[in-house]
């Protein structure tokens, strides 16, 4: 238990000093980044000057703005050989490369294994062998603190694991007591859960450190179904009040996620669907209205029955999760709201669901189903992603509670039959815009006579009336949990 207990420690204050130390052996600015070229410190600058563009470089400016390194900058860093040396490795400047000037890199070793770097930048004149010397002392101790913190975290992720694969009672009751203890007083802080499915790996090893993750306190990974992983990560919360930080969080674990996975190359486009049996009167477009009674004057006869399309959702951060948004702005044929079809994961990609913020930890087995039940919702419907908090998902909030293996409604089965994906859509869309057939024709992209036909088609093939309220709610919540 004391190990975990140093996970609440500010670790970043040890690493400060440390840096800062060997900015004053060598007499130039350095700085810290993992192995995963994340940044973890770096030295104090004597002037603007020395801040200004000019006198660094894009890589190096990057790197402290955004505290971290784009994945070409680490593999060419990498080329030079610093993950295998054992001393310090001078790298030229490649201005192609956006590395205007030449770097030193210290290696930051633990029992043998690279656990990050220490960066300078080449000056005149540069330091000598015995001042590097020592800072590689000094980058030694670093290395045993980078250990120590890792060791810590795998700990806590265990706990974590443990709060939230437990079956509940006096099970639960313990860890969270440990868990807890393991925390601190931070324990008794604001938290919420974060759920990012499918993960691409159950090795802890693939998931990312804590410190790479804004205001996360602890994460691990989760059996998402029966083959499958999701990552949950615990992030500490100024206030139950402000998502603001849950949505950073979220963001920077997606686009880990996003990385591994490698969306943006492998999104395709959607599978057109099947013909519909027999013709549709009527063409795409804007025309004469229907002369079907149902939907007269853009509005449905009786039974507003199902739920509107508006509503509360989630909201996604500018640049959160942006790799995934972008791939599905510029994505699949029928790209948007409906696109992909019923049963069609919805953009394609990862997700991240958060949980309803709660004081304490009492009741993280409540959230960590919030949370998994958000990323269900925005992995089902397009709109609601790529992040989707658990009081924005609408019906989700109840049909992601029924039990995985609960039959479909009878009624509902023939629609939902690969043939019939067209009027699926059709009805859902109906069924979103409250039964207003102009909304409806407009959404689609259709005349509303091909409205009216495809709607009686679906009431042949389901038995339900589309004027009644009960049986539209009954076929609104079938095709709904269908995307699930």
């Amino acid at each position: 238990m004391g190990e975990n207990a140093r996970v609440a420690a500010d670790y970043k204050g040890d690493y400060q000093e440390l840096v800062d130390e060997i900015s004053e052996l060598l007499g130039a600015p350095a700085t810290l980044e993992n192995r995963d070229f994340e940044l973890l410190a770096f030295g104090t600058y004597d002037s603007e000057s020395e801040l200004d563009a000019s006198a660094l470089d894009p890589v190096r400016t990057r790197s402290i703005l955004t505290r971290r390194s784009t994945a070409g900058v680490r593999t060419w860093f990498e080329g030079f050989g610093i993950t295998r040396a054992t001393g310090p490795v001078r790298i030229p400047p490649s201005p192609e490369a956006g590395v205007y000037r030449g770097r030193i890199c210290l290696p930051v070793r633990h029992r043998g294994v690279v656990v990050g770097y220490v960066w300078l930048l080449e000056g005149e004149p540069g330091p000598a062998d015995d001042q590097l010397d020592a800072a590689m002392r000094v980058a030694g101790r670093i290395g045993a603190l980078l250990a120590d913190e890792a060791e810590a975290g795998a700990g806590l992720s265990r706990e974590l694991r443990a709060v939230l694969t437990a079956e509940g009672g006096w099970q639960r009751d313990m860890a969270v007591a440990e868990l807890r203890t393991a925390l601190g007083p931070r324990a008794d802080g604001p938290h919420t859960l974060i759920c990012v499915a499918p993960w691409p790996s159950p090795d802890p090893d693939d998931a990312p450190s804590t410190r790479s993750v804004p205001h996360a306190a602890a994460l691990c990974t989760i059996p998402w179904g029966t083959a499958a992983q999701s990552l949950a990560v615990l992030v500490r919360l100024r206030s139950t009040a402000v998502a603001a930080p849950a949505l950073a969080a979220a963001g920077r674990v997606l686009e880990e996620a996003e990385g591994a996975w490698g969306v943006l190359g492998a999104r395709g486009g959607s599978a057109a669907a099947p013909a519909e049996e027999g013709p549709e009167p009527g063409g795409s477009g804007t025309g004469t209205r229907g002369t079907s009674g149902k939907g007269t004057g853009g509005t449905s006869g009786r039974g507003a029955g199902g739920t509107s399309g508006k509503g509360a959702r989630g909201a996604v951060p500018r640049g959160a999760g942006a790799a995934v948004a972008a791939a599905v702005a510029a994505g699949a044929a029928g790209a948007g709201r409906y696109g992909g079809g019923l049963g069609a994961a919805g953009f394609g990609g990862p997700a991240a669901g958060i949980g309803d913020p709660r004081t304490g930890l009492a009741e993280l087995g409540t959230v960590w189903q919030e949370a998994r039940a958000a990323a269900q919702a925005a992995l089902a419907e397009r709109h609601l992603g790529p992040v989707a908090q658990w009081r924005g998902i609408g019906p989700y909030r109840l049909l992601t509670s029924l039990p995985p293996e609960s039959a479909q409604d009878p009624a509902a089965g023939p629609l939902l039959s690969p043939a019939h994906r067209e009027l699926a859509r059709t009805a859902e869309v109906y069924l979103d815009c409250a039964g207003q057939a102009g909304r409806t024709a407009s959404e689609l992209g259709i005349h509303r006579q091909t409205l009216y036909y495809r709607l009686n088609r679906v009431e042949q093939l389901t038995g339900l009336d589309l004027d009644d309220g009960e049986d539209r709610l009954l076929l609104h919540m079938a095709l709904k949990r269908a995307r699930l």
